[in-house]
């Protein structure tokens, strides 16, 4: 089933378009990594896509009304400073916002999001901690978790594991291809050209605002478009555990 479309989607800064004419469709089973340098407008895409920023073309998303949306796909921003003292589970609870009334408190069905939630995302015992005592990453893995919470068929992140230990990335990103196991999906931008290799079963590379490989990782993580997109010299191995990049050099 499909869970995303986007035709002919283009987002302006100013008469520049940072996002030009992508179009992609994202089905349930799916993990897509969405690849590219910095400033190649991967957050321009997301954000587009969800209708956060003024953009021509078509996202079947940025169509939904606000409620609507909420419950067809949750959005984890790139920027992620927690600033309430609140208990981690009660960020984590803001998930469930979509689903309640006015005031209404937490149903059984809510608690259990949360508190599955949590668990994914290895947090049962920081419940009632107040969120902005933890660290950084801690921070980060809270609201992950807040947007697991959400309970959607698709989980769209911006750059979700910057700022994690290694241990907690890969942790991260086996929740992100369980929930495409069980047949969600997931659009994630991600900088580790390895790990996008090895959980996503697709990648999309985007270079200069615009779409540049869309497919199996194999297939478009090659030296070539390392090269010419990412500036880099860099080996696609094929190892036991899948695909690595290592790269080597940076083309002047």
């Amino acid at each position: 089933m499909t869970l995303l479309t986007v035709q002919n989607l283009t987002v302006r800064r100013g008469e520049c378009p940072v996002v030009d004419a992508a179009s992609f469709t994202v089905r349930n089973g799916e993990c897509v990594g969405l690849i590219g340098p910095n400033g190649a407008g991967k957050t321009s895409l997301l954000r587009g896509t969800l209708g956060l920023l003024p953009h021509e073309g078509d996202s079947s998303l940025a169509a939904l009304a606000p409620k609507q949306r909420a419950a067809q796909a949750a959005w984890l921003p790139q920027t992620r400073e927690i600033a309430w003292p609140m208990s981690v589970e009660r960020i984590v609870a803001l998930g469930r916002l979509p689903y309640l009334a006015r005031g209404a408190r937490l149903s059984p069905a809510d608690q259990s999001a949360v508190d599955g939630a949590l668990s994914r995302m290895g947090l049962q015992n920081f419940r009632t901690r107040l969120a902005t005592a933890l660290s950084g990453g801690e921070q980060a893995r809270v609201l992950i978790a807040r947007t697991l919470a959400q309970d959607t068929p698709l989980l769209m992140a911006d750059e979700p594991i910057a700022g994690l230990d290694p241990a907690a990335q890969i942790a991260t990103l086996q929740v992100f291809e369980t929930l495409a196991q069980e047949g969600r999906a997931v659009l994630t931008s991600l900088h580790d050209l390895s790990l996008a290799a090895r959980f996503c079963t697709r990648l999309i590379m985007i270079g200069a605002g615009r779409i540049i490989a869309d497919g199996p990782p194999r297939d478009v993580l090659t030296p070539q478009r390392l090269a010419d997109v990412f500036r880099l010299k860099a080996e696609v191995l094929d190892t036991s555990q899948g695909l690595v990049v290592q790269p080597w050099g940076v083309i002047a």
